[in-house]
């Protein structure tokens, strides 16, 4: 089947051939001609299988039966709202919308914090028919009336899943409650879960059900293998595993900010190229970031989950997991990098005693049992196979399980969720408790998972720069060389003038 055997118009079928793309995939053969009869739709599919063409070439073929050349701004109502939970997978999307509709007099917009909201206005008021948008970002705009909802005729939610685990679910309804009643719907994600299901009944009308593959599979192009190691051995084990693949790239998976530029950092100290992405960094430098890793001038990236959500690079040899995640569908999206398009990957996990449970939980999602290699001199906590032991049987540590039920009946401050995709840099929001700075939601509270500084690959286990020793004091105070101590001049006005304070 050819993407004309889909019945789209003459000027998506010329920007697809110009794109290189030949045969439709499965979620393309699915999705387009339900899309174009206008039925709602929601969608599943693994990453990297074809899911935003899959969505925004039928959506293109429908507004565009209406699509204006006029200059005047009145000509070009907002038709087609894409909503995304991060900024670079709102980027990723309008770059797709650019791709297919430059043979049509459409325009399209991409609008997301950490950056100065005016620019996005002005280009808004311009008049756009497709506005690729974070939900916060997009909720400023409405709040400033630069934007207008009131025509728009396609809604789709892409990755609807992080949405969930964002907590975007207030910010969603405000804007649902804004679009016309009449309208075409359309929810895809990577993952299904029950809660994304109960949403997709109140959102959608009577929607058709597409999944090309069973749930949270992962694909088969990718290897995986897990490394035992203790905690504090983990980065020596990172850079060694580098060390030995000097000509590919990888994509280094951890929890938090404060470690992912840490982690950075000490790969460039040991020679490694590599730099981190997280929310905490202008729009500007993820974006140069992002362009020096693609075009293959940086080696590594360290990244987290919120940070390197939409990454799209292409034939992504390693996903390494240098922290399991603590939701086990995080662990699909992640190794969802590598893999795609039908090349080969590895997904490589360093698995401490501590993280034994959440590889436990991975494993049973997936339905795979993922070998386990103990790297020589790399050797795990002697608990390692204890700790696996006790998280088969079924039993979290309690510290996981307070975490976990604190965390669900804590309540969610809407502003707060608005601005996850800032990162920090749009008004003062901050993006998830997970991602803040230096703060975890693991078992592993009181240890620390950073190593010696330095390391020599032929002696795995010891510093390449000692520590420092300060030397004794050798030379004689100034009172023992027989001088005036210069600061017992002040003693005696001190006293005294406290002395002052204490008369009436």
């Amino acid at each position: 089947m050819s993407f004309a055997d889909l019945g789209l118009i003459p000027e998506l079928l010329q920007a697809v051939t110009d794109a290189g793309y030949t045969e439709p995939t499965p979620i393309q053969r699915q999705a387009i001609p339900i899309v174009i009869a206008g039925n709602d739709v929601m969608g599943g599919a693994q990453t990297g299988t074809g899911k935003t063409a899959g969505f925004t070439l039928p959506l293109l073929h429908r507004i565009a039966r209406h699509a204006n050349t006029s200059t005047s701004p009145a000509r070009h109502q907002t038709r087609a709202l894409i909503l995304a939970p991060t900024r670079e997978l709102a980027m990723q999307v309008f770059e797709s919308v650019k791709t297919y509709s430059k043979h049509l007099p459409l325009r399209s917009v991409c609008v997301y914090g950490g950056v100065d909201i005016r620019p996005q206005q002005a280009e808004l008021r311009r008049g756009i028919e497709v506005v690729i948008a974070t939900p916060g970002r997009l909720l400023d705009h409405i709040e400033q009336k630069s934007i207008n909802l009131s025509q728009v005729e396609v809604l789709v939610l892409d990755e609807a899943d992080r949405m969930l685990d964002m907590g975007f679910i207030p910010d969603i309804k405000r804007i649902l409650a804004l679009l016309p009643k009449q309208r075409q719907s359309l929810l895809f994600s990577a993952t299904f879960s029950d809660e994304i299901k109960r949403l997709a009944d109140q959102m959608l009308k009577d929607p058709q059900l597409i999944e090309v593959a069973r749930r949270n599979m992962v694909s088969e192009t990718i290897t995986h293998v897990v490394h035992p190691v203790s905690s504090g051995m983990k980065r020596n084990l990172l850079a060694h595993l580098l060390r030995h693949k000097p000509d590919t790239q990888a994509l280094v998976f951890v929890d938090t900010k404060l470690m992912c530029g840490r982690l950075a950092h000490y790969l460039e100290r040991s020679g490694i190229s590599a730099d981190a992405i997280h929310g905490d960094k202008g729009q500007q430098q993820r974006t140069d970031t992002l362009e020096a890793f693609k075009s293959g001038k940086l080696r590594v990236l360290v990244a987290t989950d919120v940070a390197a959500r939409g990454l799209d690079i292409d034939e992504l040899p390693f996903v390494i997991n240098f922290e399991l995640p603590h939701t086990a569908e995080d662990y699909v999206h992640r190794i969802g990098r590598t893999g795609r398009a039908g090349h080969h990957g590895y997904a490589i996990s360093l698995v401490s005693s501590e993280e034994k449970h959440w590889l436990s939980e991975i494993e049973k999602l997936i339905k795979l049992q993922i070998p386990q290699e103990v790297v020589p001199g790399f050797d795990p906590d002697p608990d390692f196979h204890e700790a696996g032991s006790r998280a088969h049987r079924g039993r979290r540590p309690a510290a996981a399980a307070a975490d976990n039920e604190a965390r669900a009946a804590a309540p969610r401050s809407p502003s707060r969720e608005r601005g996850a995709e800032h990162g920090g840099g749009d008004g003062g929001r901050r993006e998830p408790a997970r991602e803040r700075e230096g703060m975890r939601t693991s078992p592993r509270r009181g240890r620390s998972t950073i190593a010696a500084d330095g390391f020599d690959f032929s002696k795995p286990y010891e510093p390449v720069n000692p520590p420092v020793v300060v030397a004794e004091q050798t030379q004689p105070t100034a009172a023992a060389a027989g001088k005036p101590d210069p600061l017992r001049r002040h003693q005696r006005p001190i006293a005294v003038l406290l002395g002052g304070l204490g008369r009436k």
